[in-house]
């Protein structure tokens, strides 16, 4: 593989860490670069999961080092993601990638709605849940959303953060670092799946994780010093650049 290769792959890779961290959807930055420098689809889906597990490690530690993760949700959430994931790892093995771009279609449009229709679409609605209700609604998300991204991967951060901050009414920063956590396990679940099936480039994913551990790094840091004020933007544009990106790809 010529150099030029790691130089199309590893600056993006860097800036995928950094919205990954902040409020996820770096694969929508990351995975088209792989297929940029020439890999075939299951390969660069496998790749991306080594260099994004690594940048996940990073941040997930530091906003539990900051504290910005409700540890009574981590367990459930990180075994229903492990689950989930490696269903969906064995899942993009064996099918083509067409149907996962079809039900975006409608997930899209409804999670871009749930975002724009508030000023403030990220703050806590009304009180917060029981601990009870927020575990059941975390699990499920990990289980499901975590079988997508096992599957293929970009906007995984995004619906997590949103399912956290809207439906189980967690604060911005906790949301995004239990999100940190539930995403971590699904790229491990599917890294594992994916390296047992002969599919991950070893070199260029390894050199691409230390772009994306930079990047996570400095991203994390980004919310938990700014918040929501820093997640919300990004998120919208995340979920207006996955749209058309699914568009332009069918």
């Amino acid at each position: 593989m010529n150099i030029h290769v790691f130089f199309i792959v590893c600056p993006m890779v860097f800036l995928a860490g950094i919205v990954d961290s902040i409020a996820g959807g770096g694969g929508l930055i990351s995975l088209p670069a792989y297929l940029m420098a020439g890999l075939p689809p299951h390969m660069a889906v496998a790749t991306n999961k080594l260099s994004s597990s690594c940048g996940t490690t990073v941040s997930a530690f530091r906003y539990l080092k900051n504290r910005c993760v409700s540890l009574p949700l981590v367990p459930s959430t990180v075994l229903a993601a492990l689950a989930g994931s490696a269903i969906g790892a064995r899942l993009v093995l064996a099918l083509d990638e067409r149907y996962i771009k079809g039900m975006l279609f409608i997930v899209l449009p409804v999670t871009a709605f749930f975002v724009l229709r508030k000023k403030s679409p990220l703050d806590t609605q009304g009180p917060a849940l029981p601990l009870k209700k927020q575990l059941v609604i975390a699990t499920l998300a990990a289980f499901i959303i975590g079988a997508y991204d096992g599957f293929y991967g970009p906007g995984t951060g995004t619906f997590l953060v949103l399912i956290l901050t809207g439906l189980a009414r967690m604060d911005v920063r906790t949301a995004s670092g239990n999100t940190k956590c539930i995403n971590l396990a699904s790229n491990v679940a599917a890294l594992v799946t994916f390296l047992i099936n002969g599919q991950v480039f070893l070199l260029l994913g390894l050199c691409a994780a230390l772009f994306s551990i930079l990047g996570n790094f400095i991203g994390s840091g980004m919310v938990v010093k700014n918040g929501a004020k820093t997640v919300r933007p990004i998120i919208i544009v995340v979920l207006i650049l996955l749209f058309f990106k699914l568009l332009t790809d069918f």
